[in-house]
């Protein structure tokens, strides 16, 4: 199932003090390795469909303690916070298909808040958008949905895929919305695989755009072009983590869209990241 079809349907001295936690749970760690790692629940959408709560459970046991929603599956967000409370994971951000009827987007904004989010992230918008006409059209929405965000105490972002890097009038697509975005209400989660697959470089957008991607999808892409797990693919991670961490990569959310075990995949690829200096 695409995503689009789904949507719409100082070390050693704090070593052992009491400042330990709170430094681990506002994300402080040591230079050259990531913070919490988080998971796209996408990954394992067909686990959160059967059992929510039995799948965070075992996405707290392979280690992971950051999750980002792709649906909450039925429940209320104030039972899926008890869920998530109860396995020792925070949810920094969801996927939220932004609403045709915006008199609907206050109400997945009080979900957010009531998940402890601090990010409500657009997943992807209709094809027929992707011409420089319906790109300032849902920048001008993306401004609109970013201020009512903001008002809430969140910040509204978006997630692409690879059609968005296509050129269109002279000007890739991507660049357009970015350009056309107010930085104070958008902020853009890059998912690497599909920059990589849209032929755009991920270090030349952090270049240009510096300060404008706290979030990203680490998924890694095999040399048949597919999705494959962190580490097993074509990506230099250490590298692309290095410039991410420097422009100020706030979330980690490992994601395979494609994965035939996806709780094998997720292991793999928390193995690999967790243990990744750079």
């Amino acid at each position: 199932m695409e995503r689009r079809e789904f949507f719409r349907t100082t070390f050693g001295a704090l070593a052992g003090s009491a400042l330990l936690p709170q430094l681990a749970r506002a994300g402080w760690h040591d230079a050259g390795t990531l913070g919490p790692i988080g998971i796209q629940l996408y990954t394992v959408r067909r686990e959160m469909a059967k059992d929510v709560d039995a799948a965070l459970a075992t996405i707290a046991q392979i280690g992971y303690r950051e999750v980002e929603f792709a649906g909450l599956f039925g429940h209320s967000a104030k039972d899926v916070r008890a869920m998530l409370d109860r396995h020792g994971l925070r949810a920094p951000s969801s996927h939220v298909a932004l609403p045709d009827d915006m008199t609907r987007w206050p109400a997945a904004l009080d979900d957010a808040n009531t998940l402890g989010q601090a990010y409500i992230i657009c997943p992807s918008f209709d094809d027929r958008y992707l011409t420089p006409d319906g790109i300032r059209q849902i920048a001008a929405r993306f401004n609109v949905a970013g201020e009512a965000a903001r008002k809430a105490g969140l910040q509204f972002g978006f997630h692409n895929h690879d059609a968005i890097f296509k050129a269109a009038g002279g000007k890739v697509l991507y660049d357009l919305l970015l350009a056309q975005c107010d930085p104070k209400l958008v902020v853009f989660e890059i998912d690497v695989y599909w920059m990589v697959t849209g032929g755009a470089d991920p270090l030349a957008y952090l270049a240009k755009y510096p300060g404008r991607f706290p979030l990203i999808h680490a998924k890694d892409r095999a040399r048949d072009r597919k999705m494959t797990d962190v580490g097993s693919g074509t990506l230099d991670w250490p590298r692309l983590l290095r410039a991410f961490e420097r422009q100020g990569l706030k979330h980690t959310f490992v994601e395979n869209d494609e994965a035939a075990d996806p709780y094998a995949s997720a292991r793999a690829s928390y193995a690999y990241l967790s243990r990744l200096t750079f």
